[in-house]
């Protein structure tokens, strides 16, 4: 089991990072908060989840402990992907989620893409006992003007695949690119327009 990562970061995307490790370069999934947090040629400490299946290795990078344990208590619920619980954790905080579970919340945990209702409700049932148990929570690293700029013909592209591979439609993810257009007229990065972009499509 991988827990951690720790070295400089060599690339960036809307939802994965490259870590070099003393010459040997990790490439970790992650969520738009988190990718927004590192960066670029800087060193970082990210703690992961490894994702085994038959026919492959996956590795999920998060910022803190808790999004990661709220990530693997998520797909202890049946018929929850990594995927869908990387999709959560892009959506919902760890604390919106832990409520949504404990309250019973539905309508919160639908926001999520590839959760309906009765998904939700399953999630519920089976994850509410098991909420309790997790930590406190640990704050993400809030994006600031340093980050880099997002060329005016890239970013569009960046956030749409970006938003796909969470999940979302190719229709939904252009709706939700021409909603933070404006905010690429004062070069925001990628980051916080993906960002930006997952707000516009939670409050569908």
């Amino acid at each position: 089991m991988i827990a951690h990562l720790r070295g400089t970061v060599t690339a960036i995307g809307a939802t994965w990072v490259v870590v070099d490790l003393g010459g040997f370069g990790v490439k970790a999934l992650c969520t738009p908060a988190t990718a927004s947090g590192v960066r670029l040629d800087q060193p970082t400490e990210l703690h992961t989840s490894l994702v085994v299946r038959e026919d492959s290795l996956t590795l999920y990078a998060f910022a803190g402990t808790d999004e990661r344990d709220c990530f693997e208590l998520a797909q202890s619920a049946s018929g929850i992907g990594p995927k869908i619980a990387q999709a959560m954790m892009s959506v919902l905080s760890p604390d919106e989620f832990r409520t949504a579970i404990a309250s019973g919340d539905h309508k919160t945990l639908t926001r999520v893409p590839g959760i309906g209702t009765k998904g939700a409700q399953k999630m519920v049932l089976e994850l509410k006992d098991k909420v309790n148990a997790l930590g406190a929570v640990t704050d993400l690293p809030a994006a600031t003007d340093s980050q880099p700029e997002a060329p005016v013909a890239a970013w569009r592209e960046q956030v749409s695949q970006g938003l796909q591979g969470l999940g979302w439609s190719a229709k939904d993810a252009e709706a939700a690119c021409d909603r933070v257009a404006p905010l690429a007229e004062s070069e925001t990065s990628v980051a916080v327009l993906m960002r930006a972009a997952l707000q516009t499509l939670a409050r569908k």
